[in-house]
């Protein structure tokens, strides 16, 4: 299931530009998923071999970085551990250390020597999905939803689909576009954010995914620092 999503990022915008150096969007879209899928745990979920449904007991998300290479740029995938309990400013850090220094995850240490060698072995990526999308300790090593901010790389709003993920739920951070709107009786400009939402309809219904991505909006809406939210597992 794949949903578009527009978000007013105005107020918190204006909130990640209040610190020195200012926090990064990466990071709030990454912390407002992490608590609104704590809310809702069925949305990354999997299915085991079995078939049985697993659920997590905190958000792991995974993350691209650009981060340079012999070989040019490739995407180094970072997960950020317990995302739903942790703030802004952490996962800023966080991130920005990893793309610093990508060498010091377990990703980057296999960088100079993997990326090239996937990179040129057609199909290979699709046998590891097949292979891994069940798999406990995968969906544990690489984390429970992925995010990916695609907007840096163009001016305006945009959506963007997100490519197949091991992952039930994908979030793509699109474009940035000025939106003028009436309020109170005069026109006033907001910053509207363009989110693609993915779910696994084979582990969620579209009932639960609606009411997931409505309260993800609202969280981001409002622009302040998240509030731990821990939702049940099994």
């Amino acid at each position: 299931m794949i949903g578009l999503l527009q978000v007013d990022l105005t107020p918190a915008r204006r909130m990640l530009a209040e610190t020195d150096p200012p926090l990064s969007l990466t990071a709030y879209v990454v912390a407002c998923v992490g608590r609104a899928a704590a809310s809702h745990p069925q949305v990354h979920a999997y299915r085991d071999w079995r078939g049985r449904l697993v659920e997590h007991h905190h958000v792991d998300v995974q993350v691209l970085i650009e981060v340079p290479t012999d070989h040019g740029p490739f995407g180094l995938v970072h997960v950020i551990r317990d995302a739903d309990i942790r703030s802004v400013a952490e996962i800023s850090v966080e991130i920005r250390a990893a793309k610093a220094h990508p060498s010091s995850t377990g990703n980057g240490r296999l960088l100079d020597t993997l990326a090239p060698t996937l990179g040129r072995l057609p199909g290979v990526y699709r046998v590891m999905y097949a292979v891994m999308s069940r798999s406990r300790r995968v969906h544990d090593a690489i984390g429970t939803v992925q995010v990916t901010a695609l907007g840096m790389f163009a001016a305006g709003g945009g959506f963007a689909i997100a490519p197949p993920s091991l992952a039930s739920l994908a979030i793509v951070v699109g474009g940035i576009s000025a939106c003028p709107v009436e309020v109170d009786g005069h026109i006033e400009t907001i910053e509207l954010l363009d989110v693609t939402v993915s779910i696994d309809h084979n582990v969620v219904d579209g009932a639960p995914a609606t009411r997931f991505a409505a309260d993800l909006r609202r969280i981001m809406q409002r622009a302040d620092e998240p509030s731990s939210s821990a939702g049940p597992a099994t």
